[in-house]
């Protein structure tokens, strides 16, 4: 029969280093043949010790390593009989008996069998190893076939013991993992048949609910975790006997988020979706190793096209060489040092061999489908016949993976611990030289650092000469262009890339991203987070390039970047949600208020992946109770301010976003902005108002309404809309002063009250301002006071208001107040415009105004849609001069809205249906341009700026116009605009100029019958610049 001890020669085994452990280790296998009271052990122990190499193998063990000490001297009888019979037999007698499931076998005596198993093969591979009698390949291969054979045991036994309970039917009673659908995917080293001696092993339990048979379908998903829990007593739990492999189930899809055992239908969404480049590089070694095996083959065929991607990829390359730099950076690249050196760790070790193989089969290996290799040696002679490595660095790669990786064993087996670092003492240095075999610490370590050194050599060189990328991930379109962000200095290929994008100032965009990819935010400190951001570049460089201004929106993401708290979760919600990384991007490039809003509020992209996030805008009574809701909690005037601020910045952000992501209609979201602001003033005012009567007291009788002229009137806001206002108030008659300490007259208190309201609403606050306000719309404008009683206003606009001031409250309304004022300040407008006019002074007075404003404010920039010649204004104009030319006729006719009041002018005969069509289209584009165009250039879109207009916001306006294209665009515009024009030249400026002229000494015919000053024109609004 074959012999250990009869093979080699003594000189080939290390030599003891350690006299008292050789001297203990003795005595205990002398005690243990004693104790054993087995003859043919007691003849072949007498056998054994008579030959000189089974002697100096025995002392060797007992000399370095307690914990294979441990073993030889507690199963004597099989010690003897691996001496004898050699390691391949016994091995083979080992994976046999636990092929071999006792009937009736319960979970202890399972693991009991299996714990003996795992020791007798620990203690067969180590001396196989140790006595040279298996090369690296056998060594690992043993220790994995140990492996799998006891997780299919493991496995073998939880199947029969949940179909027991009822979960499952098996198909194979004899054979219960054959056609089960449980998947075991052995992962790393067991993977590729790599485990090392004290190794972990990694695997991924998954289960197929298609092909397990179950009457209980809804109970599968528990049933297969209390099959992994328990697998891993089975495997990993520490009894008397020890443990079978320390088991990790970490590399499961998501672990901090997914049970210990999932779906395959879960994992492949996983991966399509979510999936991650270092997953990519553990899937290249994964393998079924137990379980039902045809199933895990076919789970690895659906996953090969996300392991092996048939093209450079950038992301991946990125994350490559992010990973080398961080290994770079853990190790350092400077000089190596022998003593307490980590093998795998360290410069020149394990883990550099294998990554100069893996990486490059991640780049290469979705092309050349023989590089699909799982063991790093086999793949190392794969990349050499594809001509990617030298056969010379092949060489000293090999050669240098079999000696650490013999070091790595050699260091395992001392105490059966995972570890790699070396001795740092001298002493224990040479004395562990001494179980390698070597003479001395200096011979060991001459060795070892020259093996390093040619590792660390050929390391360093490993993508000196790296391919630019291909023309894909976000890089279609620029001939190949170039992304890397690697090295110290730009790579010129990349600036050309970033150039051609769009960007104008590449190197300052190249040293943005290398900060993020450096970690030097919050939000990029993590890997992970750093590895999402990396491959979601490509895709996103490309939607920052297509934004409208690409350098400021960088600078815009850059920002938002930087004040993130962290960057993994809302990363990984790009990456399961790609729609939310596009909608982000928009909004920085796109939307400027929004942008900022969003920066100073990332927590809010929590509410847009909500479910009513995208929900039509609430009306203004559920608004009204959120915001009251919003402000039951403050304290002082200060928290309201601020809450107020807050509820309506949410609430617009929110409008802008289904507005940007097309879920909301152009006039619906000015109708939903007109509705934030309107309900903002409503929650703001009877607050400043108890305020101020803190101090003031209440005027008896006394209350106060807000009347909202031009776009909240109309309920046509944007964006960037700022509030004309009027504000109105009454008193009680004789109500002489107010009742507090400090007590006013009404025009002064209800002036203060104006005033503070207006502060509240315009204060830069850490919220921002609410909103800008416009008061030169109230009677005598700037001249007059803030607040106007109702009894002026109704006098000033009997006796004194020009032409202009009456076709503006055409849009008027009270849109907030206190007691009944609103509806009676409602009332009195309505009695305002019913007055009777002079339509020859209306028609000459409105065309007149309109000449004015054209002169001033002329503008051939199809873009400026409220001046231009059939624009906005222009609509405006011709509503405003029908509506008071015609309400004596029909006194419903009125509408502040313009849509619905060119539905009531139509209806009332008083506009021509194709006019009514003609200006409803025009209205509803003008306003769909307006609102994209308020959110998305910063100032006023001219004729030369009109490159400001990227291709993105170029298809959102020909989108919202529902034209053809953009030339298609331009040329809608302008057909719109003239005939709107045509409209306004029909209806106003030819009937006006055929009016007779007004006589210079004829006193000057008012609007109304009764006589009154002649208007002045050029007080008009839009004839003066407002405020910045």
């Amino acid at each position: 029969m074959p012999e250990i001890a009869a093979t080699g020669s003594k000189a080939d085994l290390p030599t003891p280093g350690n006299p008292e452990s050789l001297a203990i280790g003795w005595e205990s296998w002398d005690s243990a043949i004693a104790r054993s009271d087995d003859p043919m052990v007691e003849s072949a122990a007498r056998a054994l010790a008579g030959n000189a190499r089974a002697k100096a193998l025995l002392d060797a063990i007992f000399a370095h390593s307690p914990f294979l000490s441990q073993l030889a001297t507690s199963d004597a009888r099989f010690t003897t009989g691996l001496l004898t019979d050699g390691p391949d037999a016994a091995l083979d007698g080992i994976l046999a008996g636990v092929a071999e499931a006792p009937e009736g076998e319960t979970e202890a005596a399972l693991k009991t069998r299996l714990r003996v198993a795992k020791k007798r093969a620990a203690l067969t591979i180590a001396l196989a190893d140790i006595g040279g009698d298996w090369p690296l390949e056998k060594v690992t291969g043993g220790l994995s076939a140990i492996a799998e054979s006891c997780l299919k045991a493991a496995g073998d036994f939880c199947l029969r013991e949940i179909a027991r309970r009822g979960a499952i039917d098996l198909r194979h009673e004899n054979d219960p993992s054959l056609e089960s659908g449980l998947v075991v995917l052995g992962m790393g080293k067991l993977g590729a048949r790599e485990l090392n001696y004290s190794s972990d092993i990694d695997i991924i339990l998954l289960f197929d609910p298609d092909v397990m048979q179950t009457s209980q379908p809804g109970e599968l998903q528990s049933a297969m975790v209390r099959l992994a829990r328990q697998m891993l007593r089975v495997m990993d739990e520490r009894t008397a006997d020890g443990y079978v492999f320390r088991t990790d189930l970490r590399l499961r899809p998501d672990p901090s988020a997914t049970p210990l055992a999932i779906s395959v239908l879960a994992a492949e969404a996983y991966y399509e979706s979510l999936g991650q480049n270092w997953e990519r590089a553990a899937m290249i070694k994964a393998r079924p190793v137990a379980g039902d095996l045809e199933a895990g083959a076919r789970f690895l065929e659906w996953l090969r096209p996300f392991i092996w991607r048939k093209h450079l990829d950038f992301a991946a390359i990125q994350d490559i060489h992010s990973i080398k730099r961080q290994i770079n950076a853990h190790r350092g690249i400077g000089g190596i040092q022998a003593l307490g050196h980590n093998v795998k760790l360290g410069g020149g070790g394990i883990r550099e061999i294998e990554f100069f193989a893996q990486t490059q089969q991640l780049i290469w290996g979705g092309r050349i489908p023989d590089l699909r290799i799982s063991r790093t040696k086999e793949a190392i002679d794969g990349l050499v016949e594809q001509g990617q490595v030298e056969h010379e660095t092949a060489a000293d790669l090999k050669t240098a993976y079999d000696f650490l990786r013999r070091v790595e064993h050699r260091l395992q087996m001392v105490a059966d611990e995972q570890t790699h670092e070396l001795p740092d003492d001298p002493e224990d240095f040479a004395r562990f030289a001494r179980f390698l075999g070597y003479a001395t610490g200096d011979d060991f370590a001459a060795e070892l650092t020259a093996h390093l050194k040619k590792v660390q050599g050929h390391y360093g060189m490993l993508f000196n000469d790296a391919p630019a990328l291909s023309a894909e991930a976000g890089l279609d379109g620029l001939d190949g262009g170039n992304l890397v962000f690697t090295g110290t200095d730009p790579d010129p290929d990349t600036l050309a890339t970033i150039r051609k994008m769009g960007f104008a100032e590449p190197e300052r965009v190249d040293g943005l991203i290398r900060t993020w990819h450096h970690g030097r935010y919050r939000a990029m400190r993590s890997t992970r987070s750093r590895e999402l951001l990396t491959e979601l570049m490509p895709v996103l460089l490309r939607a920052l390039a297509d934004t409208p201004e690409p350098d400021k929106t960088i600078l815009r993401f850059d920002g938002f970047l930087k004040v993130l708290p962290g960057g993994v979760q809302l990363f990984s919600m790009f990456h399961s949600n790609p729609h939310l990384l596009g909608l982000v991007v928009e909004i920085t490039g796109k939307a400027p208020r929004l942008a900022e809003h969003m920066g100073n509020h990332a927590g809010i992209l929590d509410c847009v992946l909500t479910a009513d996030f995208f929900d039509p805008p609430p009306d203004r009574a559920a608004l009204a109770e959120e915001l009251e809701e919003a402000l039951a909690s403050c304290r002082d005037l200060e928290d309201t301010l601020l809450a107020v601020r807050r509820w309506a910045n949410d609430r617009r952000f929110q409008v802008g976003v289904q507005r940007l992501d097309k879920q909301i209609a152009p006039l619906d979201a000015s109708r939903a902005l007109s509705d934030i602001a309107e309900t903002a003033l409503g929650g703001l005012l009877p607050r400043i108002a108890e305020e101020l009567a803190d101090t003031y007291g209440h005027i008896p009788g006394g209350e106060i309404a807000i009347v909202a002229m031009g776009r909240l009137g109309s309920r046509e806001m944007t964006a960037a809309s700022d509030l004309d206002l009027i504000f109105v108030y009454d008193t009680a008659e004789g109500a002489a002063e107010s009742d507090g300490p400090k007590p006013l007259a009404p025009g002064q208190y209800y002036g203060r009250l104006t005033q503070r309201m207006i502060n509240g609403v315009t204060a830069m606050m850490t919220e921002g301002p609410l909103y800008e306000v416009d008061m030169r719309l109230r009677p005598s404008g700037t001249k007059g006071p803030l607040a106007t009683s109702l009894t002026a206003f109704r006098q000033y606009h009997d006796e004194s208001a020009w032409t202009w001031e009456r076709m503006a409250l055409v849009r008027a309304r009270a849109v907030a107040g206190t007691g009944d004022l609103k509806d009676r300040v409602n009332r009195a407008i309505d009695a305002v415009l019913h007055e009777p006019v002079d339509p020859e002074k209306l028609l000459r007075d409105a065309a007149d105004m309109r000449a004015r404003i054209a002169k001033e404010k002329t503008s051939d920039c199809i873009w400026d849609v409220k001046n231009l010649r059939g624009g906005l204004v222009d609509i405006a104009f011709i509503i405003q001069y029908l509506t008071l030319r015609h309400i004596g006729d029909h006194p419903d006719i009125r509408d502040p809205n313009t849509m619905d009041s060119l539905a009531k002018l139509r209806d009332a005969r008083v506009l021509a249906p194709h006019h009514c069509e003609t200006m409803m289209r025009a209205q509803e584009l003008w306003m769909g341009l307006l609102g994209i165009l308020a959110e998305t250039i910063e100032g006023t879109l001219t004729k030369d700026k009109e490159e400001q207009i990227s291709r993105a916001l170029a298809n959102d306006l020909v989108r919202v116009a529902g034209a053809a294209d953009f030339d298609g665009l331009k040329r809608m515009m302008m057909e719109t605009a003239q005939a709107v024009f045509d409209i306004y030249r029909e209806l106003v400026d030819e009937p006006a100029a055929e009016l007779p002229p007004v006589e210079e000494d004829a006193p000057p015919a008012p609007v109304r019958a009764e006589p009154r000053p002649t208007p002045n024109p050029a007080k008009h609004p839009l004839l003066r610049r407002r405020p910045k």
